[in-house]
């Protein structure tokens, strides 16, 4: 069995990878959902939703998130009337939402719900929320107009752009949360635990937040693989550098092994940052050199290989 802790984007692209490798059932991503908010009545979970569509080859390539073919007249109806516009949701997204809500509504839990729609998509993997308890990823503003509040991650990443500096991160409703059901099973049977090259601050932090599940990526630390989400001293899409930086840490690969090396045995990094390899491996976290950037031909496939071990591997892989 192969888990993977999961956000969305870079999380959906190495899944696409990985699925071809390891057989369904054997595969497991366990995904964030601090990210999760409710808009208008409806139950949106972006780093959910974005795996599935992505997984199921109907993601937007222009935009990396949402549907291709998307339509938004819901949301021109919703801007002329006044109503707030500025988290768009397609047309066809928003039976995803509407679904979602009803079923949760009936009294049917995140993680069955996530089942339902994954089916749907003709996905055979288990794509999992790591809690079907409310967690919300919270930010505190550190300068401008709204410095000292707190916003949710959306109203960071949305609808301020990720532009402004933070100067904290909490996780709430995290410490009263539970595993959703088969996600600490997962992590105790997995022959590898992978952790994608997700934000370490507002998509891997959330799920280890869940109680008990830092430990078991403690206990198993010589099965655990990260890739490193920071190349070059960047982050390829998002704010997760400078979140790092802003959260008193390095942005660089160095940094990225200075925050999982309690849970993290192996780190997988860009080849333009092999100088950084023994600064990782001084902290006491093997490092293996390969080009990680999934967007280059044949990339995916070979860091793939790296991370399914033999044994987990599906005969067509």
């Amino acid at each position: 069995m192969l888990a993977v802790i999961s956000g969305g984007v870079g999380a959906a692209r190495l899944l696409v990878g990985l699925q071809r490798r390891v057989v369904g059932h054997e595969l497991v991503a366990i995904v964030n959902v601090g990210d999760d908010v409710e808009l208008h009545g409806l139950h949106i979970s972006p780093d959910i939703d974005t795996i599935v569509y992505t997984l199921a080859g109907e993601v937007s390539a222009e935009r990396g998130w949402g549907l291709e073919g998307e339509t938004w007249q819901a949301m021109d109806m919703l801007g002329r009337y006044g109503g707030h516009d500025w988290f768009s949701l397609g047309d066809r997204d928003l039976g995803t939402h509407l679904y979602r809500t009803q079923r949760l509504r009936e009294g049917a839990p995140l993680s069955t719900v996530t089942a339902e729609i994954s089916r749907a998509w003709g996905l055979d993997l288990t794509i999992v929320p790591v809690s079907n308890d409310p967690i919300r990823t919270m930010m505190t503003v550190a300068e401008g107009p709204e410095a000292g509040t707190e916003i949710s991650f959306q109203d960071y990443f949305v609808r301020l752009g990720h532009q402004v500096p933070v100067s904290d991160v909490r996780f709430a409703g995290a410490s009263a949360s539970h595993p959703a059901e088969g996600v600490s099973a997962a992590l105790d049977l997995a022959g590898r635990i992978v952790i994608s090259p997700s934000n370490p601050v507002v998509s891997v932090d959330p799920v280890l937040a869940v109680p008990g599940l830092r430990d078991h990526l403690v206990r198993r630390r010589d099965r655990v693989v990260a890739v490193s989400p920071i190349v070059g001293g960047h982050a390829l899409k998002g704010p997760a550098g400078r979140l790092m930086t802003e959260m008193g840490y390095e942005s660089s690969a160095v940094g990225i092994a200075r925050w999982y090396r309690e849970i993290c045995g192996t780190l997988i990094i860009d080849t333009v940052d092999a100088e950084l390899a023994p600064d990782v491996e001084a902290l006491g976290v093997n490092c293996i050199v390969t080009d990680t950037v999934m967007s280059k031909p044949g990339v995916l496939d070979s860091l793939c290989d790296l991370l399914v071990p033999p044994s987990s591997r599906s005969t067509a892989g």
